[in-house]
């Protein structure tokens, strides 16, 4: 093998014709061989370039509604045969295979049907067969072949050749293969993974998980690491789908961030009226609804103000004028929202530092998903918590029951619990946090620091009393002990939202009603680790 090969036959068949006719005409015109199939040799004859069908390389016309067309050892054989092997040479000639340097293969549209649900029999037809059989082969000989399996390696393609007078070098071509490798995986793992759930298979014994690349990274969570993004291919609205208006590239702290807010964002319907998260390190530091969406963010922004500081703010609705002028009195990493009027995207423009990210829309709650984490030796797979309360799933089990505006209060703490680190407390006042606890060993912990947080904002903002007093007190799993509900008490809150199920329930069903606490169970925990 030497370095350098050039390419003088190419077999394009394609199901995205993207881009196509240009490259055909550029090959072309340095004089190679085209053959193809199908649509696409129909195509390229239509735009007058001269196209040889495959199946006058096989011997054998398209059949079986084009399952069987390149299946055949004339183009596997020109796909794999080693250049510089006598005996290959041999069973080339004496069979009359010609060799083909280039392959051009973009797969059937499987997760395009897959994003639009469509019915299993349509599924099943639109799984390729004989592309991943070519690609694979043609990667596998990538000492003299060259496979390109995306439209955005076209221009690269054609660079190269032009940069080595008609050929390739050896690591371009490695770099195809590789990119081949991982598209016929992501294929078969797509594939794979919707077939585990159309026959009902929660945990199928063999599970793949692919992604394309979407950016790469300075680094990762810390400066000697390194990092990427990659996007799954769903439309889910969010971080990975979202249009950037403005500000540098996002950091892999700003894309996790980001994700965690407009998540948590998402669990207020807009049609319940304008509601903000403010995130710092993945956790909530102020999340509030108002009458307005600049009410909204204020409500939130009390909440924690220190915290703020460098932090992400999601909403879930339009970011008006008003509302971007009230967000610009301090530092804030990341605005992430549905959409943006021009005149708040105008306010943001001087705050060149500052991230803008439009979704045009927000992220269904109840959809079910999986996620995925990483352990030594393998990962984790769980169904996304969606897991959702209502008024009624909630249990009165103190003889003080909680009044209307302390269960709205309440329902407002515990969507947003589910999104902070366990162990988990968070005090809401008026539907906004007022004091939120996170991510400590002890829940006894988690009520001291946040009922803490509270009394400091209370002297920054000068308040006769924490905002903690009268409030709705959340709590993602049940108190093992009465202490850490006691602690809430002495931090003033008045009413309690918590799963149940302790062995201690009655001690700490107990302990309520001697506090005077009117306490629910939801019968669901949403523990974040």
């Amino acid at each position: 093998m030497t370095d350098l090969q050039p390419i003088r036959r190419a077999l394009l068949s394609v199901s995205d014709k993207t881009g196509l006719i240009d490259l055909g005409k550029a090959l072309a015109a340095r004089g190679v061989e085209l053959l193809s199939t199908g649509g696409s040799a129909k195509a390229l004859r239509d735009a007058g370039l001269t196209v040889r069908d495959v199946a006058d390389v096989t011997g054998f016309p398209e059949m079986m509604d084009g399952r069987v067309k390149t299946l055949h050892p004339g183009v596997h054989g020109g796909l794999l045969a080693l250049r510089d092997n006598d005996a290959h040479v041999a069973a080339m000639e004496d069979h009359g295979i010609g060799a083909i340097d280039l392959l051009v293969v973009n797969l059937y549209p499987f997760e395009t049907a897959l994003a639009r649900g469509a019915a299993y029999d349509e599924m099943i037809e639109n799984i390729d067969i004989g592309g991943p059989a070519m690609i694979r082969a043609a990667a596998k000989n990538h000492a003299f072949v060259n496979v390109v399996v995306d439209v955005e390696d076209y221009e690269a393609l054609l660079a190269e050749l032009d940069a080595n007078d008609g050929q390739t070098t050896f690591g371009f071509r490695q770099t195809l293969a590789q990119a081949a490798y991982a598209r016929t995986a992501a294929y078969d793992a797509a594939v794979s993974s919707w077939m585990a759930g159309a026959i009902g298979n929660a945990a199928p014994r063999r599970r793949a998980v692919a992604g394309t690349l979407a950016q790469t990274l300075r680094y990762g969570e810390n400066p000697h690491q390194q990092a990427a993004f990659y996007t799954d291919g769903s439309d889910r609205p969010g971080v990975a789908t979202a249009q950037q208006h403005q500000g540098k590239e996002l950091s892999y702290n700003n894309i996790n961030d980001t994700d965690a807010a407009f998540e948590l964002v998402s669990e207020f319907a807009p049609n319940t009226g304008p509601a903000v998260a403010i995130i710092k390190h993945a956790n909530p530091c102020g999340v509030a609804r108002g009458a307005t969406m600049a009410e909204a963010y204020t409500k939130a922004f009390r909440c924690d103000q220190t915290s703020a500081f460098g932090g992400i703010v999601a909403l879930n609705g339009e970011l008006d004028a008003e509302t971007a002028e009230v967000m610009t009195g301090i530092f804030t990493e990341v605005v992430i929202a549905p959409s943006a009027t021009d005149d708040a995207k105008a306010i943001f423009a001087g705050k060149k530092n500052l991230r803008l990210l439009t979704t045009g829309g927000l992220a269904d709650p109840m959809t079910t998903a999986q996620t995925i984490r990483q352990v030594s030796g393998g990962y984790l797979m769980q169904d996304k918590d969606n897991g959702l309360i209502t008024r009624d799933d909630l249990k009165v089990v103190t003889k003080l029951a909680p009044t209307d505006a302390q269960m709205e209060d309440l329902l407002f703490a515990w969507k947003v619990a589910k999104h902070v680190k366990s162990n988990t407390i968070v005090y809401v006042k008026d539907l906004a946090t007022v004091g939120v606890g996170a991510g400590q060993m002890s829940r006894v912990d988690s009520a001291l620091i946040a009922a803490k947080k509270a009394e400091r904002m209370a002297e920054a903002l000068e308040l006769p009393a924490p905002l903690t007093q009268g409030s709705a007190v959340a709590s993602d799993a049940f108190f093992p002990f009465a202490d850490g509900l006691l602690e809430a008490a002495a931090a003033g809150a008045t009413c309690v939202i918590q799963p149940g199920g302790s062995m201690r329930d009655d001690e700490v069903i107990a302990a309520a009603d001697e506090a005077g606490l009117a306490m629910v169970f939801t019968g669901m925990r949403h523990f974040r680790h």
